[in-house]
């Protein structure tokens, strides 16, 4: 695959989904050869972009695209002690968060990018996106509470997304423990939390993956269903305005979480909970398999299983959540 140059970005930002820019007129903006240009364009498609081309007229998207605002993003968040980096192309947005904060990186860094060839998901599964249709970031939270008591937090970011994506308009939105959100039975966004840094006040990045529109674009790449948010809310969404909202719930619920835990958070984790009460089978990473209902949550953010002898903690991190039968 090719590198995502800043070039062809801004390129891609040149054209609109209304009507057609000429090849001659984005190489005098740009300063290169139509034939350069050309080329960079063809590269589009490898990130999921359908350009379309006529001979006579120029260059079209086939649909709206909106690229990051680093300068809005850091107005708008600013105020709140973010730090807004938006960059071209990462691995992930989780492995290069943490290199900048074992070098010093502030607190409230927010680290986004428009592509990642290397997207991480819980468990090693790989995280895939459409560009200028997902969102792909970091935030960098240094915690004064210790990891003994971080075990919610994952759930904790999870209520923030609902709250975010209720805000917005979004009907038909639930969580599944222990880091995802879904519309109806399909996969909406996803969380990846990596602790760094000392035991007793840990830092953590937590990296979340939403899907704003394309939905049906990555299912078809992913090989099973996937959701996004404009189906959701039924509109089309401003992509910078929707990860300035996240980050701005995300800020009050993990100033919360660092002082109050999740206890307090849990019944509204509950009211969200998409498996509530249903048959489920819980996979361990010792590859024990057990299965029962899920029950909720404990004040810790544990899954609990009834077996029906009896309700049995699970810890998050260590299995895999799926429907028995």
């Amino acid at each position: 695959m090719y590198a995502l140059t800043p070039r062809l970005l801004t390129i891609l930002g040149l054209m609109d989904a209304d009507g057609f820019i000429s090849g001659e007129q984005i190489a005098g903006t740009m300063g290169m050869s139509r034939a350069g240009v050309h080329g960079l364009i063809r590269q589009a498609a490898t990130y999921g972009v359908n350009v379309q081309s006529v001979r006579g007229r120029g260059y079209r998207l086939a649909r709206p695209l909106e690229l990051l605002d680093e300068a809005r993003l850091a107005g708008e968040l600013a105020p709140l002690g973010l730090h807004v980096l938006c960059l071209p192309e990462v691995d992930s947005t989780n492995a290069r968060l943490l290199a900048l904060a074992a070098g010093g990186a502030p607190h409230g860094t927010l680290l986004a990018a428009e592509w990642q060839t290397c997207g991480r998901g819980r468990r090693g599964r790989r995280w895939l996106g459409v560009l200028g249709a997902s969102l792909a970031f970091s935030l960098l939270w240094r915690f004064e509470r210790p990891v003994a008591q971080l075990a919610g937090l994952s759930l904790a970011v999870g209520v923030a997304l609902v709250r975010t994506m209720r805000a917005l308009g979004a009907e038909g939105i639930g969580l599944k423990w222990p880091n995802d959100v879904l519309l109806g039975e399909d996969k909406l966004a996803g969380i990846l939390i990596e602790l760094t840094g000392d035991m007793l006040a840990p830092s953590a990045v937590i990296g979340v993956g939403l899907n704003i529109r394309a939905g049906e674009q990555l299912t078809g790449e992913v090989g099973m269903p996937v959701a996004d948010l404009e189906t959701a809310c039924g509109r089309r969404l401003d992509r910078n305005a929707v990860l300035a909202a996240v980050a701005q719930e995300l800020a009050a619920v993990l100033a919360f979480f660092d002082q109050q835990g999740f206890a307090p958070l849990r019944e509204e984790w509950l009211a969200w909970h998409a498996w509530q009460d249903r048959p489920v089978a819980v996979l361990g990473a010792d590859g024990r398999l057990l299965t029962g209902r899920a029950a909720g949550v404990d004040a810790q953010g544990a899954l609990l299983l009834d077996t029906g002898s009896g309700l049995e903690p699970v810890l998050s991190g260590d299995v895999s959540l799926r429907r028995a039968g």
